[in-house]
């Protein structure tokens, strides 16, 4: 089937580059994007918007051939909210989404807000400062220094921005919920708790739970077990949409 990889803020598709070749193996015709603004350190992205982002990966989903089935859309983080909001613009193109890190945004709720941003752009937090080692428990020094100095700036716009959804069919598209930092066991607290970053995830029909023993960034730091989860969720993706 047609695989989509989106990445998460600060990253490009260079990030999925230990994932995609497992992917491919085993007979997948894998994308993995870098969506607006992302193409380089050096890029404009001070006009990119969130809906620019969400348009990039609906334009990936239409790029496919429909005779091959709907799509296995992938998303890192940000790029989670970022595929719902394609799923919403394309719910019956998408076979699953695979949420690693992250959760089906809510609508109107910005995506990353509180970031210091400057000329149109955040560049990545030290995660340390922020309290947030569980992010970067996986990196060894050398690793961590190399992520730091490759991540690029995101835009602004994106981290700030809502999306606007409207077709109620996104909650009958199956998820996978990987959770790397965090376990399958705080997500279901997070949800009976009525959290509302969790809010579009409770409504979903079918919601697999798999745990992934990482950071934030299983794609760079566990690639071969997250390439496998992202199999898994191929091969469980209902009949009816294969």
């Amino acid at each position: 089937m047609d695989i989509i990889l989106v990445p998460g803020l600060w990253l490009d598709a260079s990030s999925w580059d230990a994932v995609t070749p497992t992917l491919e193996r085993s007979g997948h015709r894998v994308q993995a994007l870098t969506l607006p603004g992302m193409e380089s350190k050096d890029a404009d992205r001070s006009g990119i918007t969130l809906q620019d982002h969400v348009k990039a990966v609906v334009a990936a989903i239409d790029a496919t051939d429909p005779a091959d089935g709907p799509v296995l859309l992938v998303g890192h983080s940000v790029g989670c909210g970022i595929c719902h909001g394609a799923v919403d613009a394309r719910p019956e193109r998408v076979a699953r989404v695979v949420h690693i890190g992250g959760f089906p945004a809510p609508a109107g709720t910005p995506m990353l807000p509180g970031l210091p941003a400057e000329n149109g752009e955040v560049s990545m937090p030290d995660w340390t400062e922020l309290g947030e080692e569980a992010n970067i428990v996986d990196f060894d020094a050398d690793s961590l220094a190399q992520f730091y100095a490759d991540a690029i700036p995101a835009p602004e716009g994106v981290l700030t921005g809502a999306l606007e959804l409207s077709d109620q069919r996104r909650y009958d598209v199956p998820v996978t919920a990987v959770c790397p930092e965090y376990t399958a066991t705080d997500l279901r607290r997070w949800l009976a708790d009525h959290e509302e970053p969790v809010s579009e995830l409770a409504k979903v029909r079918d919601v697999e739970y798999v745990d992934l023993s990482s950071g934030h960034w299983p794609q760079l730091t566990q690639p071969t077990e997250l390439a496998q989860v992202i199999l898994d969720a191929a091969i469980r993706t209902r009949p009816a949409h294969a």
